[in-house]
């Protein structure tokens, strides 16, 4: 489910920037002080969906809590989201899973490994650092 929405998102869009997908869906994207351990997190609120995001993030970071964001509007449409911590990015919790294979999937784009092509590899090559292989 996360890899085609991701795909149909990319194709709508033109982009799997996350930031431009936000913008061009009329989500509010907040960058605010959120401490040491939140990356960001999804709110519902009177039918406003807003994602907030670390502004101490950077690079890869801040891009793969967009993305990740991105997913529970999308996936999980309405639901307040727990809190995306660092502690906790590799939740069990269903929800956080699918998320976090959507944000991968939307920011590996288009790209297809290639023949004998191995996943870190290809995941490198995309640009994805490897502690966020085993999202893929």
């Amino acid at each position: 489910m996360e890899i085609l929405l991701s795909k149909r998102l990319i194709k709508t869009h033109g982009t799997n920037n996350p930031s431009r997908i936000a913008s061009e869906t009329n989500l509010v994207v907040l960058y605010e002080d959120l401490g040491k351990n939140t990356w960001g997190y999804y709110s519902c609120i009177n039918r406003i969906p807003c994602i907030h995001i670390n502004c101490r993030l950077d690079g890869f970071s801040a891009t793969f809590a967009l993305a990740h964001e991105l997913g529970h509007h999308f996936l999980h449409p309405g639901v307040n989201t727990p809190f995306l911590r660092k502690s906790t990015l590799f939740s069990i919790e269903k929800i956080e899973r699918e998320a976090n294979r959507f944000a991968l999937y939307l920011l590996i784009g288009e790209a297809q490994p290639e023949i004998n092509e191995t996943k870190c590899n290809f995941l490198k090559r995309c640009g994805i650092p490897e502690e966020f292989h085993v999202f893929y």
